[in-house]
């Protein structure tokens, strides 16, 4: 008769038994595929990460480590593509001080274009959106092609709509915003809006530079804390319907 196999330790005593290997501490463990270079083939081992070493074992349930000179190497590819830096402290051979040095410079390649990749991501994150939101709406809805006359008899009789007026200029280029304020009495006044290559420039007292012309509304609305409101007739009105007096 064949000798019966002694049984396998338990859990908790292979895990004794490994510890008699090394002190170092488990930081990870599972089955690993690695290639043994003296036969050419490969074979799963099961793997302990502890420190900085890999311990190779035959199953999941042996005691006995193999294959040392597999971890060893491993090893060393972990700290250069970790620090970035070939492992000082440990003998290598010519040929395997050339392949750390081959892996490095792939790895630093690697992160390098990994980085340029998640910088451009973030330059076009960053890129304004303001073409994309004229396209959708080119003007500010309180823009009308109408005169400095024009203008003000909209914004005289009809108060209810607003009191802010975007128009054109004495020129095509630039813009002039006409307004309503009633402080002491109603008074009427006009503001030149100068178009500068992308900005426009609100001429005031000290002008103020703004990138587009929804925030040229913006400013004024902000600045009187919501007591200019851009002219926005009635839905069911047209420009023609307003009266102008002649």
């Amino acid at each position: 008769m064949m000798a019966k196999k002694p049984p396998k330790p338990a859990p908790r005593k292979i895990f004794q038994e490994r510890l008699k290997i090394t002190a170092l501490p488990l930081y990870f463990d599972g089955f690993l595929l690695v290639k043994r270079s003296e036969y050419q083939e490969y074979k799963h081992y099961w793997t302990e990460l502890r420190g900085t070493t890999l311990f190779f074992y035959a199953d999941k349930k042996s005691t006995i480590t193999e294959n040392t000179e597999s971890g060893e190497e491993w090893r060393r590819f972990i700290l250069t593509v970790t620090e970035l830096s070939v492992p000082q402290h440990v003998s290598l051979l010519p040929g395997q001080v050339i392949r750390l040095h081959e892996i490095l410079e792939r790895e630093k390649k690697r992160r390098t274009e990994t980085e340029q990749m998640l910088s451009s991501s973030m330059e076009k994150e960053k890129e304004p959106i303001e073409d994309y939101v004229d396209v959708l709406n080119p003007m500010p809805v309180c823009f009308y092609t109408v005169s400095r006359k024009e203008a003000t008899e909209m914004l005289e009789k009809n108060p209810s709509m607003g009191n802010m007026i975007l128009r054109p200029g004495s020129d095509s280029r630039n813009y002039s915003i006409t307004i309503r304020q009633e402080i002491d009495m109603p008074r009427i006044k006009h503001y030149k809006v100068m178009s500068i290559g992308k900005n426009y420039t609100i001429e005031l007292e000290k002008p103020v530079t703004l990138p587009n012309l929804f925030s040229v509304i913006d400013y004024f609305v902000t600045e009187t804390r919501g007591n200019l409101r851009p002219f926005i007739y009635s839905s069911d009105e047209t420009l023609d319907s307003l009266e102008f007096s002649m």
